[in-house]
């Protein structure tokens, strides 16, 4: 079984960072009209662009 070449922080940090932008679109939805709803579709439109990018990612492997 090989190790990774990475530690905590970086396997974490994706995922980490795509919560955030998840909840950060999520709140702004339910805040508003106008700028909010363009902050969460921003938000959730990066989380579902990571999600397609990982699973090409990966499939190109």
């Amino acid at each position: 079984m090989k190790t990774s070449p990475y530690g905590l922080k970086v396997i974490f940090a994706v995922p980490a960072v795509v919560a955030i932008l998840s909840l950060i679109g999520l709140v702004g939805a339910l805040l508003g009209d106008g700028i909010w709803d363009w902050i969460g579709w921003l938000g959730l439109g990066a989380c579902i662009a990571v999600t397609v990018w990982a699973l090409i990612a990966r499939r190109h492997r």
